[in-house]
């Protein structure tokens, strides 16, 4: 694996979140998505920039939805998540698990 083959913790987290949202997926309810499963305030910027870094990498794929009156006109981007988007959570997933397998948090705070 090459040093762009690793998700970075949010596109892992924009990457999950595409995931859970399946067709529904665009910016702001990516970013919903994120906020209210981490509590963590995400921007909509930094979400879009991250959808370009993913899609760049070849990990979503994304097409324009029907233009909308809500959004004067203007069509929404979906997002869905592609095979080797698939690929890296799976790996970043069985590194963490790795990671966490066999550490004893508690016995760092008695060291």
């Amino acid at each position: 694996m090459g040093k762009s083959d690793y998700l970075g913790a949010f596109e892992e987290l924009v990457l999950l979140a595409v995931a859970r949202l399946g067709e529904d997926g665009y910016g702001m309810t990516l970013r919903t998505e994120i906020q209210e499963r981490t509590g963590r305030d995400v921007s909509i910027g930094s979400v879009y920039s991250t959808l370009e870094r993913l899609e760049a990498k070849q990990l979503v794929v994304s097409r324009e939805g029907d233009p909308t009156p809500v959004r004067g006109g203007r069509a929404r981007r979906h997002f869905q998540v592609a095979p080797d988007g698939v690929r890296a959570l799976q790996n970043s997933r069985a590194a963490s698990e790795r990671m966490w397998e066999g550490l004893d948090l508690g016995a760092a705070d008695r060291a």
